[in-house]
């Protein structure tokens, strides 16, 4: 039995505003997210790049072929109704954050770790008052409770489009620190995604390329860069 597939159905797409935003319409009719809520974007710079990914469909709805409607998806469906538990989730990579973590040997892997982790420790301690404690090797530290306070204010400060986009920026690096970093525009998103992978480029170095995995590190690259531009979209026009 083949698969239902949901075709294009309309000829017009446009925007429209609303009182909380902007709805995307098609022929007429508002796009709706999956549990039936009207899809309304903070802006009307976001709302055209959904606009933009409904406009190129060509015959079949490919949800992976529109990142911007699924995180507006995430957005309106699952962050908003949950807004609480997500920025706890989030807050919580700071207790294991990545740049914590260095290795034990070689030195050319310890040198690499501590010339690209140690500007971000600092500027996470210096700009929002989160000093953190380092770690050698696999043990886990215990990180100060007013770092990881920090933290949660911080997330639950972000309405749902922003928490949205963050909760992929630190996921994905496994960093709060190099989340939080993108997410205030400091440093360029592809260099802050490469200090991410100092382990992994390295084992690449020692050992060749995987072919699965790089196909992986690639996803994982253009989806850190969808969330960069997701996040700072939904802020366009915030003071």
């Amino acid at each position: 039995m083949s698969e239902w597939k949901l075709k294009r159905f309309w000829s017009d797409v446009s925007i429209k505003p609303e009182a909380d935003g902007y709805s995307v319409v098609l022929d007429g009719r508002v796009v709706k997210t999956p549990a039936k809520a009207t899809l309304v974007l903070p802006n009307e710079a976001l709302a055209q790049k959904v606009a933009d990914e409904w406009a190129a469909v060509k015959e079949e709805i490919k949800p992976a072929d529109m990142p911007y409607t699924r995180s507006a998806n995430a957005a309106l469906d699952k962050v908003a109704v949950q807004h609480a538990e997500v920025a706890g989730l989030i807050a919580a990579y700071a207790e294991t954050d990545l740049l914590c973590y260095r290795a034990d040997s070689p030195a050319e892997l310890q040198a690499r770790q501590a010339e690209a982790w140690g500007v971000p420790i600092k500027w996470a301690d210096e700009t929002h008052g989160m000093p953190f404690r380092i770690a050698t090797g696999v043990m886990p530290v215990s990180q100060p409770e007013e770092t990881l306070q920090r933290a949660l204010e911080i997330s639950q400060k972000m309405d749902s489009f922003a928490l949205t986009g963050f909760h992929d920026l630190v996921s994905l690096t496994g960093s709060f620190v190099l989340g939080l970093m993108a997410a205030e525009g400091h440093g360029v998103p592809e260099n802050l995604w490469n200090i991410s992978r100092i382990d992994e480029t390295w084992q690449v170095e020692q050992w060749g390329v995987d072919d699965e995995a790089a196909e992986l590190a690639e996803t994982k690259r253009t989806q850190f860069l969808h969330a960069y531009n997701f996040f700072h979209l939904s802020a366009a026009g915030k003071s």
